[in-house]
């Protein structure tokens, strides 16, 4: 069996890939992981699996940013958890920490999967003017994608940070990540005046994009808009998408559905029918959605085929 692992905002979602047995797929919220030992996590990973970790051949591991490695890599060759700085953006509960330190501990065959940022070998090279494009889990739900067929395509996963994904013939070309474009629920990218408040000492980098999705933005007035959040939502995501949409164009691949490029929404708010029926409205397209279990998923084949000899993920080289 193969496992594969999404380090999420909120949670971390395990799936499992059991021949003749399909997928099973399993959450544990981060809070709840801060609050429990290694011999605990591989527990209640077991029992929600319902598996026993002997009969894992090899897991796929995403975790944080993931930026300080470029290559698929055996979880004991990858320093510091894979990551340049404790001091990234984004929350920090605890409970992710945990599950990676569980897993390794445990000595379960394991890899890990680098985020997209400006060391990655096949993106865009425009795309490298940025740090860091996305994390780890983002390559999960792109190779669920390919493995469903699809080999030109966009994606945006929206839940807590919104990021979005290209990939053209195989190959991720580029992404935008959630400081970088549209904001998510909790999480978004830093204006004129979180700037001047970072500036003034009033809040820090972190605090400022970890509190500026569109329910945590004052703008939303008495406590929040439905309506105006969705459609804030679906706005700059739609224009996310379209931005990837002209990044992909350069490479010979269009935006016509008829053709060779489908688009592709995830994530808590992305997999919501409302959700989709603004965008499609707002591109003009059919997009499709996809399982919040996606990223899980597409690690765990991942894992299956990295296992049976597969030496390129997606551009990405795997070096064990």
């Amino acid at each position: 069996m193969f496992v594969g692992v999404d380090h999420g905002t909120i949670g971390i979602r395990f799936a499992v890939l059991n021949a003749g047995e399909g997928v099973t797929v399993f959450e544990l919220s981060r809070k709840k992981a801060t609050d429990m030992d290694s011999e605990e996590i591989i527990a209640e990973v077991e029992n929600g699996l319902k598996i026993k970790t002997e009969g894992i051949k090899l897991i796929a591991l995403t975790y944080s940013m993931g930026d300080d490695f470029s290559t698929i890599k055996d979880i004991k060759r990858v320093r510091n958890r894979g990551i340049r700085s404790e001091e990234g953006a984004g929350a920090r509960v605890g409970g992710g920490t945990k599950v990676f330190d569980a897993i390794k501990n445990a000595g379960i065959p394991t890899i890990m999967i680098p985020g997209i940022h400006a060391e990655s070998e096949k993106i865009d090279r425009r795309m490298k003017f940025f740090s860091h494009c996305a994390s780890p889990e983002k390559v999960g739900v792109a190779y669920y994608i390919y493995k469903k067929g699809f080999k030109s395509f966009v994606f945006a996963d929206i839940s807590s940070n919104t990021i979005t994904m290209s990939v053209v013939r195989g190959i991720i070309i580029g992404a935008i990540d959630a400081c970088l474009g549209s904001p998510g629920l909790y999480q978004g990218p830093i204006d004129l005046q979180l700037l001047r408040d970072i500036e003034d000492g009033r809040i820090s980098a972190n605090d400022a994009f970890s509190n500026s999705g569109v329910l945590q933005k004052k703008w939303t007035k008495a406590g929040g808009d439905e309506e105006l959040v969705l459609d804030t939502l679906s706005l700059f995501a739609a224009m996310e998408i379209s931005a990837m949409l002209v990044l992909m164009r350069d490479y010979g691949v269009e935006s016509n559905l008829a053709s060779d490029c489908k688009i592709f929404l995830t994530g808590s708010v992305g997999e919501k029918e409302e959700m989709k029926r603004r965008i499609n409205q707002l591109l003009g397209v059919e997009t499709e959605t996809l399982t919040k279990y996606s990223a899980a998923i597409g690690c765990a084949e991942i894992a299956k085929d990295v296992f049976y000899g597969e030496t390129n993920i997606l551009g990405i080289r795997v070096e064990l």
